[in-house]
């Protein structure tokens, strides 16, 4: 009994990782790669939810060639802002890069390419709206940087980062819609030692339909910037635009 299940159990995988091949070889026509290993691309799409079909532990999953590839695209980006914007200072070019490699943003470009389709995982998963979570196909997006870079090397992952992510640099740095200056503000913050910004309202004014709102945002007890706005939250992030503009001027001059 034990021998005819493990047979059984066999037969199963062997037809699932079948299918799995077919789906990564699908996926490396349409991205217009050809992989000398496909095992690198089979990982990439592979969610940690699928293992236990595959009698995989978690280290096949594709979460270690998306550390890699977050690695491997951020490099990518970051020379481009930089020989693309040569009168920007540091702190820019910072803020730029941190939009277009953010879990929003990676995550439109994965829905493009349609990315969710092809991503292997389970069938619960798949019913929970995996195939379109952000988190899942952002993750999967740059676990296929790194599998192309480590089957290939930096020329063709870099190729793939300008086909899907820096053909669109310009627009979406240009949408003020997606910048979230307090996370911003907060990076720069933090990336020199400096803590956490704090928000206060300096000042409201109007009636309560229509008021005003006066923020200011500190670091280390100095005001670094003041914003004002229809809604705390929008005063909040006008105050921490202002303070990143300061900052980056007190760099400069």
């Amino acid at each position: 009994m034990l021998s005819f299940l493990k047979e059984l159990f066999g037969k199963k995988t062997d037809k699932t990782r079948e299918e799995s091949e077919a789906t990564a070889k699908k996926f490396a026509k349409l991205i217009g790669y050809r992989f000398r290993n496909l095992d690198l691309l089979l990982q990439s799409l592979k969610h940690r939810s699928f293992l236990p079909q595959m009698n995989e532990r978690r280290v096949h999953s594709n979460e270690r060639l998306e550390l890699l590839g977050d690695s491997v695209l951020g490099l990518v980006v970051t020379e481009a802002l930089y020989r693309r914007n040569p009168l920007k200072e540091e702190g820019e070019i910072t803020a730029m890069k941190s939009l277009l490699v953010s879990r929003k943003i990676l995550a439109r470009f994965a829905r493009q390419l349609e990315l969710g389709r092809y991503v292997l995982m389970s069938e619960a998963e798949e019913r929970s709206g995996g195939r379109t979570r952000p988190s899942i196909i952002s993750d999967t997006f740059e676990a296929v940087i790194g599998a192309i870079y480590l089957d290939g090397g930096l020329e063709p992952a870099g190729r793939f980062v300008e086909e899907n992510v820096l053909k669109e640099m310009e627009p979406i740095l240009n949408e003020e819609q997606h910048k979230n200056f307090k996370s911003l503000l907060l990076e720069y913050s933090q990336s020199r030692n400096l803590g956490v910004p704090f928000y206060a309202i300096r000042a409201e004014e109007g009636p309560d339909h229509d008021k005003i709102f006066t923020v200011e945002v500190r670091i280390q007890n100095r005001t670094v910037g003041v914003g004002v706005g229809n809604s705390k939250k929008r005063a909040e992030q006008n105050a921490a635009q202002n303070a990143l503009e300061k900052l980056q001027e007190t760099v400069t001059s």
